[in-house]
């Protein structure tokens, strides 16, 4: 039975108070937000709202002392539900960034009235707040997230296919620092079996 599956990981959450979270496009599903390699690949609605997935990750900021919340989608659903200081290893795309200066704003106008849009401080250009195929991620960003990956005793792996990489790598990090990792995937993934090695189910 599923209860007494999860009597182990119920346990071990009672008595930890530090707590790492990794999301991928799959948390964002039940959104309205096709997985990027699933079957529709693009967004078709962009008014897309948090679901439960979203919520529970926000209220588990009050339940432990250290939580950390790393995602790789660029949707702001996280933000939305509530979740406060998360690492956004690709950005967001309700974010402008000026090229001058590198001040990061909120835009959420849908269509932009002007293409392409200005700093209203300097003029610059603004460009979306994310990381295009080919871009590194920023470097300060990415140490954080090691950071907080090596420094968590349990990891939770949430819709993510494990094979983005340089995200893949950081529940390993954790897991070589100590931490349990647990996955919440419906297929099994390149970390499955570190999660096995916790003895909690995926």
């Amino acid at each position: 039975m599923i209860e007494n599956k999860l009597g182990p990981l119920l346990a071990l959450l009672g008595s930890t108070t530090r707590v790492a979270v990794l999301t991928g496009s799959g948390i964002s599903a039940e959104s309205g937000i096709p997985t990027f390699r699933g079957e529709h690949g693009l967004w078709r609605q962009f008014r897309a709202e948090p679901n439960e997935g979203h919520r529970t990750i926000s209220a588990w900021q009050e339940t432990f002392s250290t939580f950390s919340l790393i995602t790789q989608n660029i949707d702001g659903l996280h933000e939305r539900a509530g979740s406060r200081q998360s690492i956004e290893l690709h950005g967001n795309i309700w974010k402008m960034r000026c090229l001058q200066e590198g001040t990061v704003t909120e835009c959420r106008d849908v269509p932009l009235p002007i293409l392409p849009p200005h700093c209203p401080t300097c003029g610059a250009m603004l460009r979306p707040h994310i990381v295009w195929f080919g871009e590194a991620l920023d470097r300060r960003v990415l140490e954080d997230a090691f950071r907080r990956s090596t420094a968590c005793d349990v990891m939770f792996v949430v819709g993510t296919s494990a094979v983005v990489h340089p995200a893949a790598f950081l529940p390993l990090a954790a897991a070589e620092a100590g931490a349990k990792i647990v996955e919440v995937n419906p297929d099994p993934t390149p970390l499955s079996r570190a999660a096995e090695k916790g003895q909690f189910p995926r």
